[in-house]
């Protein structure tokens, strides 16, 4: 089944400063100090050590690429994700708020360079050597952040100048490369349901008398299935079945009532369970 009609490749890299760099002179004083062989490991300075802006900037670029696999699923083992066509607007509405944070995080950054290298001076002590530090131009052409968007591509649409053989020879081609990536992405939807189910089934079997049980236990198969709603983009009925099935394990749950009733543990597993055993996952 085309899924054109219904999702975009979305194609989204975000690029950093990682302030960080391998100390050749203190790795061999830990190697010469420890007795340890000189290929035992490295010592990486913190170029930026005493500041938090490039660590929490860096911390925000890895998160953004773990929300883009969030409301996206694979289509190319390297590049563009399917993005269902009923989350564009929300989509894009999140990604441009999260560039406008993470350009003006930049801006802070090379704004304020000559008093963060400063500070770093006084962290690092011996370890400071300033030809490890480039001009804050550079730092500043480090930061990129780059989304694209575009149709998935038809075999109908090819209007070629070849001869009407080799036109059908590509044609097919395309249908199959479609079908094969249609099917790898919805691979992607049921994996990321059955990954739910595997660790939700496994922490409610544990026996552990300290078991520590959070809010997200309950947020997060709630999230996955608003998710699977938009992602189930060849709008398969077995997913969608198992997606409704999880819905209703969660209705009306409390993260409280889990904590401390182990028969509201014991009948959401049965359930969880069920959900499993029902499904060639």
């Amino acid at each position: 089944m085309s899924i054109s009609s219904s999702a975009l490749l979305v194609r989204f890299t975000v690029k950093s400063c990682a302030a960080r760099k391998i100390d050749r002179t203190q790795t061999d004083n830990v190697s010469y100090n420890t007795g340890a062989k000189k290929n035992a490991g490295t010592y990486t300075k913190d170029l930026m050590a005493g500041t938090k802006y490039v660590r929490e900037l860096n911390l925000f670029a890895g998160r953004s690429r773990t929300e883009e696999h969030d409301w996206t699923l694979p289509w190319e083992d390297r590049g563009d994700r399917i993005l269902p066509s009923s989350l564009l607007l929300d989509f894009k509405t999140e990604f441009n708020n999260r560039r406008d944070h993470f350009y003006k995080g930049r801006d802070y950054i090379c704004d304020n360079y000559d008093r963060l290298v400063r500070i770093a001076e006084a962290s690092l002590g011996a370890m400071y050597n300033p030809s490890d530090y480039p001009t804050a131009d550079e730092v500043y052409a480090k930061y990129q952040w780059n989304l694209t968007l575009k149709t998935v591509p038809k075999s109908g649409h090819l209007y070629l100048d070849l001869p009407a053989k080799d036109l059908e020879e590509l044609r097919e081609a395309l249908d199959q490369e479609n079908a094969e990536k249609t099917q790898k992405a919805m691979g992607g939807a049921w994996h990321r349901l059955h990954g739910m189910l595997s660790d939700m089934s496994d922490k409610l079997t544990t026996t552990e008398a300290k078991q520590h049980w959070y809010g997200s236990f309950v947020d997060n198969p709630r999230h996955l299935c608003d998710m699977l709603s938009h992602l189930n983009v060849t709008n398969d009925p077995e997913l969608e079945r198992a997606r409704v099935m999880l819905e209703r394990t969660m209705q009306g749950v409390d993260i409280e009532d889990i904590k401390e009733s182990p028969a509201t543990r014991e009948d959401m597993k049965v359930k969880v369970d069920s959900i499993i055993s029902q499904f060639d996952w």
